[in-house]
């Protein structure tokens, strides 16, 4: 009788890794690159982890640890005890928990918020008051008038021939933004505006008007002792035929618009009311309250016609 051939080969009990057993769209690294916002706790780890057997070694991690919480609070040394783990992974387990903990602490800081010639100037000033060339540059901003964006528009000699009105609403259209200030350089030291660019500044504003864009300013920076800047806003130059609607100062810090030595102010249809140059801020909710009430604030709606500028004293007419 012959005997059966005899088994020369080691029997040793071994298991494919979970890893193996699963599809390619199934396994954690796919998973993680295609939409980690779908994934599990334990296919993001196994993605950490890496390796033939990143599935057992995970499960192994959330069940020693008690979850992430107690892996978060593990030191490298209690990590690298688990087997398959090495200083290396366990290294990289501590970065990546510790990179996700300063993303949820980080806060984004708040954009600075422009509320005068001033604050414009002074973003700009110190980089463009030393620049050899001319710069011209767009102050992009929200409705709540929160710098969204500076951008850099022009660079060389400007004259109102050179330069397209398009290319200074352009980012501003792209931000999909409430308001723009322009802001140049004048290489030779002084900050007084030329013909030129109040020609600029008026194609500005009336450009703005058809896209619902609102030129808040136009400021030239100089490098003159005593005077480092010009707000073509203070001086009304190009900004003559400018009125501005009451609904852009209704925001929440309202109590400190844009200052301006004046501002026309849409009261009540085809009216408006023309701010005086020493209007406070106080006087300024003066002025809203009467826009509701649809009365004088300084003669409480005994008489005079609230949207002509002399009734805000009461005194340019003596009705009050």
């Amino acid at each position: 009788m012959n005997a059966p051939p005899l088994d020369l080969r080691v029997q040793t009990p071994y298991e494919l890794p979970k890893l193996k057993l699963r599809p390619l769209r199934e396994q954690p690294a796919y998973r993680v690159a295609n939409n980690p916002t779908a994934c599990n706790l334990l296919e993001l780890l196994a993605a950490v982890v890496g390796g033939a057997r990143q599935i057992e070694i995970a499960e192994e991690l959330l069940q020693r640890f008690k979850g992430i919480t107690g892996l978060y609070r593990a030191n490298i040394a209690e990590i690298a005890a688990v087997p398959g783990i090495g200083q290396r992974t366990a290294a990289s387990l501590v970065a990546s928990l510790e990179l996700g903990k300063r993303l949820a602490m980080d806060v984004p800081e708040e954009p600075p918020a422009i509320h005068s010639p001033a604050d414009a100037a002074r973003l700009v000033q110190h980089e463009m008051s030393v620049l050899e060339q001319e710069h011209l540059r767009v102050i992009v901003l929200n409705t709540r008038n929160r710098v969204l964006d500076i951008v850099e528009v022009y660079k060389g000699s400007l004259n109102s021939a050179q330069i397209r009105v398009a290319e200074i609403f352009r980012p501003a259209i792209r931000l999909n933004a409430a308001a723009i200030i322009v802001v140049h350089n004048h290489p030779s030291g002084s900050a007084d505006p030329s013909p030129d660019d109040v020609a600029v500044t008026r194609s500005i504003v009336e450009a703005g008007k058809n896209l619902d864009i609102t030129l808040l300013d136009h400021i030239i920076i100089g490098r003159a002792p005593g005077k480092h800047w010009v707000s073509l806003k203070e001086r009304q130059l190009g900004f003559d035929s400018v009125r501005e609607k009451r609904s852009r100062y209704q925001a929440a810090e309202s109590a400190r618009p844009y200052e301006m030595p004046y501002r026309i102010i849409e009261a009540l249809p085809d009216e408006y009311v023309l701010f005086p140059e020493d209007a406070t801020q106080d006087t300024w909710h003066l002025f809203i309250d009467a826009f509701a009430t649809q009365r004088c604030p300084a003669c409480k709606g005994k008489g005079c016609d609230f949207n002509l500028r002399p009734c805000w004293a009461c005194g340019g007419r003596g009705a009050c």
